[in-house]
């Protein structure tokens, strides 16, 4: 996939993707660095590969910091922004990509915690940071966009549920952030191949990623997916603030 932002366009810029060890989140602070911005690289607990990434980006000549943070701990939250404020001086672009809840071995709650409560606390985290003409972004799948209208899978629905929870409690303060001149938009994607949760969804539902493939036409890959996120980060903002990536077929707007 070829990077849609042009080499140096993003010069000076200042970019924070949340888990972006691997994955989707690997592939958005890729385009990124390559187009001149300077990258944030979150982990939870993959610490090895982030290091790997940003040694990588340093190598081509871009420039990358990895600080790990548990999103659902307000503290290691605190201390990540610190950190970067105090490497980087503040942000210009926050790409909100971690989200779980389908992991063995986590609390009832641990969804509704991540995809929703710490997705808010960070954004108030972040807002001091941003400044005017800044961008935030909240990844999120069509399952989770239109679930208040449409069913998924038994084993995704808590997920769903609790990222659009989130994107609600995020769309409420569109508000405040245009005051303050910061763009907010939602990308919302089929589900991607190659990612972790297609995986786990395959795991627990054989043959749920090929009945979505069959009904789609085709589904999108990471570095794809990725390429839409970067763009809906410099593009202006569309109209009711969502970029909707792949086929819609099969699910209703509210």
């Amino acid at each position: 996939m070829t990077n849609p932002l042009a080499a140096g366009s993003l010069e000076g810029k200042r970019v924070l993707v949340t888990g972006s060890s691997r994955g989707i989140g690997a592939d958005t602070v890729g385009y990124f660095a390559q187009a001149g911005a300077r990258v944030v690289i979150n982990y939870r607990n993959k610490e090895a590969r982030a290091n790997k990434l940003a040694d990588a980006i340093r190598a081509a000549g871009g420039k990358a910091i990895t600080v790990g943070a548990d999103l659902t701990d307000p503290a290691s939250v605190a201390a990540m922004f610190a950190t970067i404020r105090s490497e980087y001086g503040g942000l210009d672009i926050l790409v909100m990509n971690a989200s779980g809840g389908m992991e063995s071995g986590m609390a009832a709650d641990y969804a509704i915690k991540l995809n929703r409560d710490a997705q808010v606390n960070l954004l108030n985290g972040a807002i001091p940071l941003l400044g005017d003409d800044s961008r935030v972004v909240f990844v999120t799948s069509h399952q989770a966009h239109f679930i208040k209208t449409t069913s998924t899978m038994p084993e995704y629905e808590p997920v769903a549920h609790s990222k659009r929870a989130g994107e609600d409690a995020l769309r409420a303060v569109i508000p405040e952030l245009e005051q303050s001149g910061i763009g907010f938009v939602v990308v919302s994607g089929d589900m991607i191949e190659g990612t972790i949760t297609a995986t786990l969804l395959e795991r627990s539902n054989p043959g749920a990623l090929n009945a979505r493939k069959e009904a789609a036409g085709r589904l999108y890959n990471v570095s794809e997916f990725a390429a839409e996120i970067v763009s809906a980060a410099v593009d202006p903002v569309p109209v009711g603030n969502t970029r909707l990536v792949g086929d819609t077929t099969g699910f209703t707007s509210d």
